[in-house]
């Protein structure tokens, strides 16, 4: 009997593949498989409702706390995507891992998803699984559905299942962020209605929020110590309720599509914001230069689904090395849906508040004196290069097209 695993949500792409699997592909057994990274509980719930009905043996893996470690790797990278914090991109890697498992574990032939030919995640899944040596199968991409046929499949078919938030979005939930697309939302120039937003509220008031960072990892928050999960989501549902953390972006995807996304992010808005001011404070001028590379490698690396690459490891392996001074709190402000930085302490901070202050005369034993000389080097090469450009004579065009100087022999 053969079997394939099959990345279960409960949705429309996937409940379609359900049946799909059996009568085009001819696999006798379809295992669902829906791993959590903090989706809402009535997701599980329809998803457990709708693989009851259609008779799918369905598992459902928690790897809330793996998703989570790998969101605060992120942080350490100080990690976007287009000015946004990566959510959906560096949750796929994580499910497709526990996804791999399972079909490994229950001896499956295949592995599954219902994503499109068209989005990042079939590219993000795959990367994991054609690591393995099942096969891998892509029904809605290789059978060339749309969303429309799908609806009707269903009806035809009698499948439970409804096309998403009552088929207006596309919504993807996980701890990290909160991602809506789709419907009136694919034209640039429609303003999103409030409703489509969960975690923020509509900007008003304020207060400040308080991070505590161990070697570039959140620990506390307003001083109570707190694992890596329910921080998160403690910070998701506070800052969201001053309205940090929405983003609606353009976004350029991996095939070359240009996509509207609107993003809810509260969590990872103040960490990204308060570890990047704790960096700023403790690393060097030419360490905060060079990571800037580091952390675009990372995030690129990310948004393409490839955490677990070689580079990857080198990237971490240089990351990791700075974040062993970036221990201390930085404080934000969050008013007005902004979040901004309005302290920061460390130990190993790589600061003199008697050396910055107007007030003293001299810098270690430098007399403000000394400092004569680099100034009159300063910019010296770029004079030069003015007083060069000044002298060279440029020859005139005439408006004729023809030769200004005199050689009319």
């Amino acid at each position: 009997m053969t079997s394939v695993a099959l990345a279960f949500s409960g949705g429309l792409d996937t409940t379609v593949c359900v049946p799909i699997l059996k009568e085009e592909y001819g696999y006798d057994e379809v295992i669902g498989v829906n791993v959590d990274v903090g989706q809402p509980t009535d997701e599980f719930d329809e998803a457990e409702e709708t693989a009851e009905a259609l008779g799918l043996d369905l598992h459902v893996v928690d790897a809330k706390a793996e998703f989570a470690d790998l969101c605060f790797d992120a942080v350490k990278a100080n990690a976007t995507y287009q000015g946004y914090p990566l959510g959906t991109a560096l949750a796929r890697p994580v499910i497709a891992e526990a996804i791999l498992e399972v079909a490994e574990e229950q001896g499956c032939d295949a592995i599954a998803h219902g994503c499109t030919g068209k989005g990042n995640d079939q590219l993000r899944f795959e990367a994991v699984w054609r690591g393995s040596d099942l096969e891998v199968i892509a029904p809605v991409r290789e059978l060339g559905l749309t969303r429309e046929w799908e609806i009707e499949y269903a009806a035809e078919k009698d499948l439970p299942v409804e096309a998403g938030d009552g088929g207006v979005w596309s919504i993807d939930e996980n701890i990290w962020s909160r991602a809506v697309e789709g419907g009136k939302l694919e034209n640039p120039n429609y303003e999103p209605p409030e409703d489509i937003y969960e975690w923020t509220a509509e900007p008003e008031g304020e207060t400040t929020i308080e991070v505590t960072f161990e070697e570039g990892v959140p620990v506390a928050v307003d001083g109570e110590e707190m694992d890596p999960v329910p921080l998160i989501q403690h910070l998701n549902e506070y800052a969201g309720g001053y309205g940090i953390g929405r983003t609606d972006v353009m976004e350029d995807r991996m095939l070359g599509l240009k996509v509207r996304e609107n993003y809810e992010h509260p969590a990872a808005t103040v960490l990204l914001t308060a570890h990047g001011a704790l960096e700023d404070l403790v690393l060097t001028k030419n360490e905060r230069s060079f990571k800037k590379g580091i952390e675009h490698e990372w995030s690129e690396k990310a948004y393409q689904g490839l955490t677990f690459a070689p580079v990857v490891d080198a990237l971490n392996a240089f990351i990791d090395e700075t974040q062993d001074v970036v221990t201390g709190t930085a404080t934000v402000k969050v008013s007005g849906g902004n979040c901004r930085v309005v302290a920061r302490d460390s130990e190993y901070a790589v600061y003199s508040e008697e050396m910055a202050s107007f007030n003293t005369e001299d810098v270690a034993g430098i007399a403000q004196s000394d400092a004569t000389g680099v100034a009159k080097y300063h910019g010296l090469q770029e004079r030069l290069a003015n007083d060069v450009s000044a002298g060279v004579r440029k020859p005139e065009i005439a408006t004729d097209g023809g030769a200004t100087n005199d050689d009319s022999a």
